[in-house]
């Protein structure tokens, strides 16, 4: 019999299930009632401060003996046998009627303390003189006792179990209102209804935690050759690309308890708190296993330790990362609690929480290729109506870059703009312009810009638009606008015809010609340059710097990266703002920059010098119909005319509709009887 035959068993618990089959509810400590502890506090506390402004708000007086005396004898008591003057040990209690309830300012029940060894023979000789009647009363003393002393008593014991007692039988530290409870949420396959069908654009992430799944419905599979299926998951990839709508699709296939938490959930301002959670967390997974732990944003609590990164060793977010710590590696061979946590800031992570056995398996959760954000629209799409003229794969040639939520906004803001216009359907006029508002912001239509602004508007987009048409090596031109978005007064749309990973030098340059033709047609056209090219050197000199630094693209400096390494790791080594080569080398990476850019910049201005011609008629077009389509700037280098409707015509016809009155229903005879 081989080693791993001979350690502890590593079958899963069975689970206990009633006569009809169905498996017993979730373990749980939390209680069990529907009202909080606070609940029944307040309304104790509401029901005793009630009985005691009713007995204020029954005036009762206490009276002299004298005082009593002078009542009797002056007939202001009131008795009947139903009501009469009841003689205790210690009072006497009694009613005035009107006339003595005139004389002692409208009191109606009066006390009188009486010792019967003292007062007893003058009393009875008042009685028997008098017509009041009366009785010896029957003693209340614990209905006395129990006002004072008991019910009080009974708040402060049911605060203090509610405050104190429950948490220190839960073992959560003692820590007042129950700080060391875990506060995450725990789901079930009945409650999530998302499934893999919703997640889309990801599939090879899809395919490994498919593994993890099937182990969690069939164990004895993966254990029949020995295999250990991975303790935790980390899924890393950037903001709004599905790593938690990824969780919750895990939640919603596989039929096991979930219980999800954030990172930010563990920190208070307690010290000790987040570790108490993640040990409270980890002991309900365990009675509840197989189940899957989801930590959303675990580099809230899952920093780097030491120096310089996240304090010393007394540190709350070190201690809950060590808690974690422990309770991962601390997972027998039997225990089935599978451990997913997502965050966009895997490079910050401490290497003892991502080594295998803890997380075992990292999944990069990327950005959508071209096919995957088609299928992401699609499934979006689903949800809304689309008209006969919508082309997802059109949309998602125009959204390269695009992570899952933008393309989730964007299906949302064209549903919106459909709705606001009264259309039947969501048309790709629609989704275009929720593209362009979801990428450079709302179009500014109301603005009102000088003509000299406009011109130099003008001219500024059709220089791109000349370059990006014509270089064979950039990206296919899709709308050119002089409609400001944003910070911006115009915009150049490209629409590239796939996604790409890789970036030529011929592509780079490309680029490079197409910024600076915006600032060339300025020059050439308006006899001045404007503030308008700001965006376009930024992104020129990002691009020639990252050929230089990163690419080596440079035959002076050759392969060698010049690029300065922005890991944590280089913290301690390198100072913010110090460089890793020699001052020659930083002279001789600034000329490389310069030759880059200069030579891009030259053949840019040799291409537009020679289609001049063409470039005024596109800034004339942009100025009269403010938009252009690749379609339309193609029949106009071509040396056609455009024949469509300006915006001024598009806005009066729009006027003229809405101010023509409606035609009214003529009443439809009911058909005679003859």
């Amino acid at each position: 019999m081989s080693s791993y035959q001979n350690k502890k068993s590593t079958r899963p618990r069975p689970v206990p299930q009633d006569k009809k089959g169905k498996k017993p509810p979730l373990k749980s400590s939390l209680p069990s009632y529907k009202r909080g502890p606070f609940s029944w506090l307040i309304i104790a506390t509401v029901i005793f401060t009630a009985m005691m402004m009713l007995q204020q708000w029954q005036k009762i007086e206490n009276i002299t003996w004298d005082n009593f005396e002078n009542a009797i004898k002056n007939d202001e008591i009131e008795s009947t046998n139903e009501e009469p003057l009841k003689i205790g040990e210690t009072e006497i209690v009694g009613k005035f009627n009107q006339k003595g309830a005139d004389n002692h300012n409208g009191v109606k029940m009066f006390t009188v303390d009486y010792k019967p060894d003292v007062a007893g023979e003058r009393l009875m000789e008042l009685l028997k003189d008098s017509q009041v009647k009366w009785k010896f009363a029957r003693q209340r003393i614990w209905l006395i006792m129990l006002m004072q002393w008991v019910f009080p008593l009974l708040l402060l014991v049911a605060f203090f179990y509610f405050m104190f007692a429950r948490n220190l039988r839960s073992g959560a530290g003692g820590m007042l209102m129950s700080f060391g409870r875990s506060r995450h949420r725990l789901q079930d396959k009945d409650k999530v209804k998302v499934t893999f069908d919703d997640v889309a654009g990801v599939e090879e992430a899809k395919e490994e935690v498919a593994e993890i799944i099937e182990f969690l419905r069939n164990p004895k599979r993966f254990q029949r050759l020995g295999g250990r299926i991975p303790r935790g998951v980390l899924l890393v990839g950037p903001p709004g690309c599905g790593k938690t709508l990824l969780a919750k699709a895990i939640a919603g296939q596989a039929d096991v308890p979930f219980f999800s938490i954030s990172g930010s959930d563990f920190v208070e301002m307690f010290v000790g708190v987040g570790a108490s959670r993640v040990r409270d967390l980890f002991k309900q997974a365990k009675e509840n296993s197989p189940c899957i732990i989801f930590l959303d944003e675990v580099d809230a609590i899952g920093r780097k330790r030491g120096a310089g990164y996240a304090g010393g060793g007394h540190d709350e977010r070190e201690q809950t990362l060590n808690a974690i710590l422990v309770e991962m590696d601390g997972f027998d061979t039997n225990d089935q609690v599978i451990v997913i946590a997502a965050t966009n800031r895997g490079d910050i992570l401490d290497h003892a929480l991502t080594r295998p056995g803890r997380f075992d398996r990292q999944i990069f959760v990327p950005l959508p290729d071209l096919k995957g954000r088609v299928d992401i629209l699609k499934v979006h799409a689903k949800k809304i109506k689309l008209g006969p003229d919508a082309n997802m794969e059109r949309l998602a040639r125009g959204t390269p870059m695009f992570s899952g939520a933008d393309l989730a906004a964007i299906i949302n803001e064209a549903a919106l703009a459909a709705t606001m216009a009264n259309k039947d359907c969501v048309e790709m006029a629609d989704l275009e312009e929720a593209r362009d508002k979801v990428r450079w912001g709302r179009a500014r239509k109301s603005r009102v810009i000088d003509q000299n602004e406009r011109e130099i508007t003008a001219y500024h987009e059709a220089g791109h638009t000349l370059v990006q048409s014509m270089l064979k090596e950039a990206d296919p031109l899709h709308k050119v606008s002089i409609i400001p978005r944003g910070p911006m007064g115009g915009a150049t749309f490209a629409l590239p015809e796939k996604d790409r990973t890789i970036f030529t030098k011929r592509y780079c340059m490309a680029l490079l010609q197409v910024c600076f033709a915006g600032r060339i047609a300025e020059e050439m056209f308006c006899d001045d340059i404007s503030s308008g090219a700001q965006s376009d050197i930024h992104q020129a000199t990002k691009i020639a710097r990252q050929m230089i630094l990163t690419w080596g693209m440079s035959e002076q400096l050759g392969l060698i990266s010049y690029e300065p390494d922005s890991g944590l790791d280089n913290i301690m080594y390198v100072m913010p703002g110090e460089k890793e080569y020699s001052e020659k080398t930083a002279e001789t990476i600034d000329s490389e920059v310069k030759k880059i850019t200069k030579e891009a910049y030259e053949k840019a201005r040799e291409l537009i010098e020679a289609n001049k011609a063409e470039l005024k008629q596109i800034a004339k077009a942009l100025l009269k119909y403010e938009t252009l389509d690749a379609d339309d700037v193609t029949l106009i280098l071509e040396g056609g005319e455009l024949d469509k409707p300006t915006v001024a015509d598009l806005l009066a016809a729009e006027q003229a509709k809405n101010e023509q009155p409606k035609p009214e229903k003529k009443e439809q005879q009911e058909p005679s009887d003859s």
